[in-house]
């Protein structure tokens, strides 16, 4: 892929111009396993590397360029990506075989991952986790030990989806929980709820998540205070098989909050994690420096402490990748390409990237 030139091309004039540097080096230096490199890359997922599970272009062939013939890493990268909806360490798996390379887990941040922080405030609370894929199992991994999916909360209540007999499809296998299961559900107060992918069922999560949010967790009841709601991202579209962008959480989020505004005194209040949020690159500089710790310092301490002089942000989407790396700051540098989600011909107006890859 062409922006792996461009990258190098831009290490070597940094280099050129740092006082800090010795000296410009080459490509083949540049992938030294003598000392860590000054720079790191974080990869968005869909557009820039997949569409769907095709590869986009020559993506597995350049990223195979970060790894020496013996298959070690030598330059440290990572998926930086807002999608989500199994655990990191099953997309790791999944992207290796997809790519042909060796992806650990370490190396996959997704969306929903910062909900891990939050699990000392709700780990043995009640928690709703919604979406496509295994939203419980994921907040499962994370260490929360009271989890259900919103398809398993809602079968524990009769006819709380008034559209549940027209619908022929299932978002997922049959759920056929016990009455004592039900009763005791019933009873629980849902202290949050984790909109962990993107819905499968809006008319029923809408109308399920409003039942939880306006009654301070217990459908059915009376009018209470509003439980805490998170949202993994807040991608209004992103680029999939189709040829047009699809929409994405922040379209339900938008859905679910007018909704929720139009039958309720109080405005619904949420927190939204996800790039473009500063927080979330902070974390992947903290994840690429840990990578750095572990393939040139495993023997020494000081691999916590290095810096990088520069980050590459690749993405597809001004709104969230391009805008998130300049709101991250420094050492974030973007990169925009035209594969994905971003198709004008000159760089983004409202958003400019570092880079507009041609």
């Amino acid at each position: 892929m062409r922006f792996f030139q461009q990258i190098f091309a831009n290490v070597r004039s940094q280099n050129r111009n740092s006082s800090l540097s010795i000296a410009s080096r080459s490509f083949s230096k540049l992938l030294s396993h003598s000392e860590p490199p000054s720079f790191g890359i974080a990869f968005d997922i869909d557009g820039v590397i997949l569409r769907g599970e095709t590869p986009v272009g020559n993506s597995p062939k350049a990223l195979k360029r970060l790894y020496d013939d013996c298959g070690t890493l030598k330059i440290p990268y990572a998926f930086l990506t807002n999608g989500g909806g199994i655990p990191e360490s099953k997309r790791a798996s999944q992207l290796s075989k997809l790519l042909g390379i060796n992806i650990s887990p370490l190396q996959v941040i997704q969306g929903h991952s910062p909900f891990k922080q939050l699990v000392n405030r709700f780990e043995n609370e009640l928690i709703i986790a919604v979406g496509k894929g295994e939203p419980a199992a994921v907040m499962t991994e994370y260490g929360f030990k009271n989890v259900l999916s919103i398809e398993e909360f809602a079968s524990c209540f009769d006819n709380i989806d008034p559209l549940a007999q027209y619908k022929k499809w299932r978002t997922g296998e049959a759920v056929n929980q016990n009455r004592t299961f039900k009763d005791k559900v019933c009873s629980q107060r849902v202290q949050a709820a984790f909109i962990v992918s993107d819905s499968v069922d809006w008319s029923r999560d809408i109308q399920v998540l409003c039942d939880i949010l306006r009654t301070g967790g217990l459908p059915g009841r009376e009018i209470a205070h509003q439980p805490t709601l998170y949202f993994a991202h807040d991608d209004l579209e992103y680029q999939s098989l189709f040829p047009a962008e699809r929409f994405g959480m922040g379209a339900f989020r938008i859905a679910l909050e007018s909704v929720f505004n139009s039958v309720h005194t109080k405005a619904l209040e949420y927190t939204c994690f996800g790039k473009p949020n500063p927080s979330v690159f902070k974390n992947a500089e903290a994840v690429l420096t840990k990578l750095v710790s572990s393939l040139w310092f495993a023997n020494h301490s000081s691999g916590g402490n290095h810096i990088f002089k520069t980050l590459y942000m690749i993405g597809d989407n001004p709104k969230v990748d391009i805008k998130g790396a300049h709101n991250a700051g420094h050492p974030w540098f973007s990169i925009l390409l035209r594969t994905g989600v971003f198709k004008g011909k000159e760089n983004h107006d409202k958003h400019p990237a570092d880079l507009a890859s041609c």
